[in-house]
């Protein structure tokens, strides 16, 4: 487990795995996270092609660099992406990659979906996996991670990468 309890993480967990980690806020412990780094690098890189939405096509070097992606993991990413249609290529010289949707119809929980079902995702907030889980149908906590996990979607449900733009912008004064 990545320090489950702990709040701290030594490292982050390779993108190509769908592991959990714990994030602790920089204003102290009062936020837990989990989100794969994964769905995190998803989200970057779809926010970085809505901030350049408009102009030509965006080579995945340049959201790699922008977001601070390894390129090798972004490049695995955006082809579930595309897979999933979200996200448009082109290829040669010009190339790169384009939204399909608009930033105020594209909802992070969407992003996050998109990345279970493309994975086949059976993932339990507090296992590996709820198919190998010791405790299935009779784990005590599961209807409480169950309870978190449905008020964490809902967040992700109501925000839009539109949403996160305008916050950007707030933040930044821009």
């Amino acid at each position: 487990m990545h320090g489950y309890g702990t709040g701290t993480r030594a490292v982050d967990p390779p993108a190509d795995q769908d592991t959990p980690f714990i994030d602790q806020a920089e204003q102290g412990t009062r936020s837990i996270m989990l989100v794969t780094q994964k769905k995190q690098y998803a989200l970057r890189a779809i926010f970085e092609l809505a901030k350049q939405q408009g102009e030509e096509p965006v080579k995945t070097a340049s959201i790699a660099e922008a977001q601070s992606i390894p390129l090798r993991f972004l490049e695995v990413i955006m082809g579930q992406l595309k897979r999933a249609g979200l996200v448009e290529s082109k290829r040669g010289f010009f190339g790169g990659y384009t939204l399909l949707q608009p930033p105020d119809q594209i909802r992070v929980g969407d992003i996050f979906r998109l990345l279970d079902q493309e994975d086949n995702a059976d993932a339990c907030m507090a296992c590996a996996s709820k198919g190998n889980c010791p405790f299935l149908g009779g784990c005590v906590f599961m209807a409480l991670w169950d309870r978190a996990q449905q008020a964490m979607d809902a967040v992700y449900d109501q925000t839009t990468i539109q949403a996160l733009l305008d916050q950007e912008a707030r933040l930044t004064g821009t």
